[in-house]
Formats: structure tokens, sequence, C-alpha cells
């Protein structure tokens, strides 16, 4: 995945009619999901009164998850960039999420921010190149696996759903595809630089509809970046993953805890129905139908916990709603403030990559 080039870094992103598109067609269905959809479910007003049962205890406890949440965000992130420190990982994460899950093109231009957070900091192109590729790759396999592990977690206890069971072989094909990509990605320089020119074909069959021009040396970027990823991964692949798998269950543990802080307990709904669910939702966000998939994400939540339990609805939609505040809408505010932490924080600023770095084993690799 390509990221701005350092002296673009400073240039203002231009937002297309397409993306304003988009974006005005992703708030139609986020407002139709709110007012029309998830009162299906349940009243607005029922909503509410599960909600008013929060004690402050339980309050507190969901707030320490969500900080636990969020501190697994920036060990994942600090593990995929070498030289990167764990309240550097914390700007550049909450404020590019935030960007992400706010504005038209979010996705595009979290990266931008990211790209000039980290160049302000002094790492390289190719390193923030390798930083956003590796952890989108593992982010990827992440959500594609949990799938097929809930579903076996199903068959084990014994609840299993024919739906789900569909959706899972559908994940475990998808999975395959990627793995069996990646595997001859990684098998040799050649076989890199032919799957490399295959997409890059592809890509500007797409490009030609769109009547913008080819897309060139997509063969010997992949082979650049299959070089540049050996040596990030022959040092960090277990910190990847291991952080990457816990960021994914830390977000699963604030929505069980929400469904039983608002009521619904584990004999109506058992966790691993409430994990199959989240499995299957989390690949929704993997579809930029609206910044942050808000609206999008929540009613696959609800009808898919609704569907294990119809009895507790209005707790339910309540969990999940309490759930997405906690997830999703204080990273928002938490991005705006770190944003500032980033602009006043001159300390960080580098000319010249930090201390421990493989920028310079990057630039050794052959090009």
């Amino acid at each position: 995945m390509a990221v701005p080039a350092t002296k673009d870094l400073q240039r203002k992103h231009h937002v297309s009619t397409g993306q304003i598109i988009a974006f005005v067609f992703g708030l139609i269905v986020v407002v139709g999901i709110f007012v029309f959809a998830i009162p299906k479910f349940a009243d607005y007003g029922a909503v509410w009164q599960a909600m008013k049962t929060l004690t402050p205890l339980e309050l507190w406890s969901l707030i320490a998850v969500m900080i636990f949440n969020l501190w697994t965000y920036w060990i994942a992130n600090e593990a995929g960039l070498i030289g990167l420190g764990i309240w550097q990982s914390a700007v550049v994460t909450q404020t590019s999420t935030s960007v992400a899950n706010t504005l038209p093109a979010g996705g595009a231009l979290g990266i931008g921010v990211t790209a000039a957070m980290l160049n302000s900091w002094g790492f390289t192109a190719g390193e923030i190149t390798l930083f956003v590729g590796v952890t989108g790759i593992w982010n990827i396999f992440a959500k594609l696996g949990l799938p097929v592990i809930a579903l076996a977690l199903l068959v084990i206890s014994g609840h299993v759903d024919p739906t789900l069971v569909t959706a899972a072989i559908v994940g475990v094909i998808t999975l395959v595809i990627a793995v069996a990509i990646l595997v001859l990605v990684f098998r040799s320089e050649s076989m890199a630089r032919r799957i490399g020119d295959f997409f890059g074909r592809v890509l500007s069959w797409f490009r030609k509809l769109m009547r913008k021009g080819p897309a060139e040396g997509v063969g010997d970027k992949l082979v650049k970046f299959r070089r540049e990823t050996i040596i990030l991964t022959s040092r960090r692949w277990f910190m990847l993953t291991w952080t990457t798998l816990l960021s994914q269950i830390a977000l699963c543990v604030v929505l069980i805890l929400s469904l039983r802080h608002m009521g619904v307990s584990e004999a109506e709904l058992p966790a691993v129905e409430i994990f199959a669910v989240y499995a299957f939702s989390r690949l929704l966000s993997a579809v930029p139908i609206t910044p942050g998939g808000v609206g999008v994400i929540d009613i696959g939540y609800i009808a898919g916990l609704s569907a294990f339990d119809s009895a507790e609805k209005a707790q339910i939609v309540a969990a999940v709603l309490l759930f997405r505040l906690l997830t999703y809408g204080i990273q928002i505010p938490l991005g705006a403030f770190t944003y500032v932490i980033w602009r006043r924080k001159k300390s960080w600023i580098r000319d010249t990559p930090p201390p421990g770095s493989i920028a310079a084993e990057l630039e050794a690799s052959p090009a």
C-alpha cells in the first residue's frame, strides 16, 4: 500500500465529487438505519430505560475495558513500526482513526495523516509504507480468521446457526485464497512480480473505466514490498500477531461486558454466540459504506444478537449503542486531543530516523 511521498505530505488532500457523493449516500444510509431500522428492534424509549439501569461501578468497569481496548491498538501499531514509542503510537493511532471515522474518504485521509505524523518524527517513506501495509495485512487476516474460529466454537458448544455456517464457508474460502496469494508472493521474487503485474493489469482496466492512466510498476512495487516485509517480520512477526489478536479480543470483551451490564445474562446469550456475531460483524467494517461503518455495523450487531435472543431486544440495542459509543464515538474527541499533542510536542520532531528503526536496512535492500 502506497503512502504519500515526503515532499507531498504538506499538500492538502483534494476530496473529489465522487467522494462527496459517497459521503452523502453514506449519511443517508446512517439516518435510515437509526431512524427506521433500529426502532424496528426496540423503541428508543425502552433503550434509554435500559441504559438508565447502569450503575456507577458498571460504568467505571466499562471505561476500564475501553481504555484497555485502546491500549491494545497502540501496542499493535507499535509492533508494526520499529522505533515508534507507545505514546507516539497512541497519538498517531487516535488521530488517524478520528479522521477515518468522520470524514469523506476517511480511510485514505487517515493514511495521509499517519504518513504526515510519522514523517515529522523522522520515519522514512519506505518505513511508513511498510507499516501501513503490514499492519493492514495482519488486520485483514484477523478479520477473516475470526469467523472460522467462531464457527468452530459454535460447533463445539452446539450453537450452530445455518446462516452463520454459510457465512463462515464464504469466509473460509476467502481466507484460503488470501493465504494462497500471500504464500505465492513470498515464495519468490519472480512470482511476486507476476502476481503484481496481473493485479496491475486488473487495476489499469478499472482505472481506464474511470478515464485515468494505467497503474504502472505494480509488479516491481510488490517485489520491493516483499523484500521489506521480510525484514520487518523477521523481527516482529510474533509481536504483530499476538498484539493484533489481543486487540480483536479486547474489542469483543467490551461488547460482552456491555451486554452483561444491560442485563443480558450468559444463560440468555452465551459468550460464544456473542463472539460469533462479533466476528461476522467485524467483516462489515471492511466495506467502506459509511465512515467507520457507523450504522451498518450497529445494525449488524443488533440483528445478529437479536437472532440468538429475541426476548431482550431493548437491552441488546442499548448494549450495542453503548458499545459503539465506547469504541467508536470516543475515538472522535480523543483524536482531536491527540492531534493537538502532535502539533505541540516539538521534542518528537526529527529530521533523521529514530534509533533502532530499520530505515538503513530498507535503503540497503535491492530496489
